[in-house]
């Protein structure tokens, strides 16, 4: 294969997984995990801070897409994303700064765990985010919205992977939306924790524009999609693609934490001592 052929095949792998990322992420959130890797494998050579400022600039437009189809359909108060979306900014920035200092190998070994109980307590009630109750906060689920907004916030910006996840799951389960509705807050203020990354990456010179416009376009494309069809399938149709990232989620950072897939592939795991 010759270099020309190489990068057009690079270029039409990342616009078709973009569009993919796009359309699982409009519906539960998670595209990260489909874009990031296709980006180190397209590009291996190329600093992890240009691959990570060039997947939030392309997911940009796919977030903002799907943000937009939602509010065209639900109707959110503004109180509840003015608030969750400047506390999830704010512990944004923080993570942003807090990953300069110290080491993130605690929060990458402790997320699988989480994700786990997340799945099982998810999976064990059923009518979870199937119903959506009217918008009558109390003190207590404003001061819920602020905390998990402030610390999934600040999550994003020390770590990332699962913020979508951690984000529908705080809106579904603890301020009781359904999936519908906690999938338009959380692009609401997936859109506000990007701009909060691309305001470090844009300056610093951490993005390849072009990748990043070719595969915004497909991902907008995706978002576009599986937005309409979230909208029109429902919440139990959100419910299942959310179980299902989360456990794609679960084998991605267990194998990147414990290294569990090179130890099955290893062969000194199957090799036999002959005395």
């Amino acid at each position: 294969m010759s270099f020309i052929d190489l990068f057009e095949f690079s270029i039409f792998f990342l616009g078709l997984l973009a569009f993919i990322a796009g359309f699982i992420d409009s519906i539960v959130g998670g595209g990260g995990l489909i874009q990031v890797p296709a980006l180190f494998v397209a590009f291996p050579n190329e600093s992890p801070a240009t691959l990570f400022g060039t997947n939030k600039l392309a997911s940009l437009g796919g977030t903002a897409t799907a943000a937009k189809k939602y509010l065209a359909t639900v109707r959110l108060p503004k109180l509840v994303l003015l608030l969750g979306g400047g506390c999830a900014l704010v512990g944004s920035f923080l993570g942003a700064w807090a990953v300069t200092q110290i080491s993130a190998d605690f929060l990458r070994q402790s997320l699988p765990p989480l994700l786990i109980a997340l799945l099982i307590f998810t999976l064990f009630n059923k009518s979870m985010g199937i119903e959506h109750r009217a918008f009558t906060f109390t003190s207590k689920e404003f001061l819920i919205l602020i905390i998990g907004t402030l610390t999934i916030g600040f999550y994003d910006g020390f770590f990332g992977p699962g913020t979508g996840m951690f984000l529908m799951f705080l809106f579904v389960h603890f301020l009781r939306f359904d999936f519908i509705n906690g999938a338009a807050a959380t692009k609401v203020i997936n859109c506000i924790t990007n701009f909060a990354a691309l305001a470090l990456f844009i300056p610093t010179g951490h993005i390849s524009w072009g990748v990043a416009i070719w595969m915004m376009f497909f991902n907008i494309l995706g978002s576009f999609f599986g937005s309409r069809l979230a909208i029109a399938k429902g919440s139990l149709l959100v419910r299942k693609v959310f179980i299902l990232v989360v456990v794609l989620l679960i084998l991605k950072t267990s194998n990147d934490s414990y290294h569990w897939l090179q130890l099955v592939t290893d062969k000194n795991l199957f090799h036999v001592k002959h005395y």
